[in-house]
């Protein structure tokens, strides 16, 4: 499949680390997914009933953030696409989950998992 809704650059607040702190106070996440889906009908009848719609999923990922206490960004992205699939169901995706100031010293990048469903 060709199509997607994208969103990119999804910042998140959450209580995600093996270092309890990490889980105490929280950190900043960035999340990217895609969602693969026909788009054609969407286009040609501007009806969003016939896509998905985006602005749900961001805050369906907003809440989980706001909820999760896990220690490891594996963990957060399966409840990210659980999350997704709780809303339309099991469909193909691709999400990219950073973290974005691991706790490493002398490393000042970030570090990410990245899930593919098709």
């Amino acid at each position: 499949m060709n199509d997607a809704v994208i969103i990119r650059g999804l910042r998140l607040w959450a209580h995600v680390g093996v270092l309890e702190w990490e889980r105490k106070y929280g950190q900043w996440f960035e999340l990217d997914i895609n969602l693969y889906l026909p788009l054609a009908a969407a286009g040609e009848n501007d009806d969003l009933t016939e896509t998905l719609n985006y602005a749900d999923v961001i805050e369906s990922i907003r809440q989980l953030a706001r909820q999760i206490n896990c220690q490891t960004i594996e963990s957060f992205s399966e409840q990210v696409i659980e999350t997704i699939d709780s809303i339309y169901g099991v469909m193909p995706l691709e999400i990219e989950l950073r973290k974005c100031n691991p706790p490493i010293a002398g490393f000042n990048g970030c570090v990410a998992v990245r899930r593919r469903r098709d």
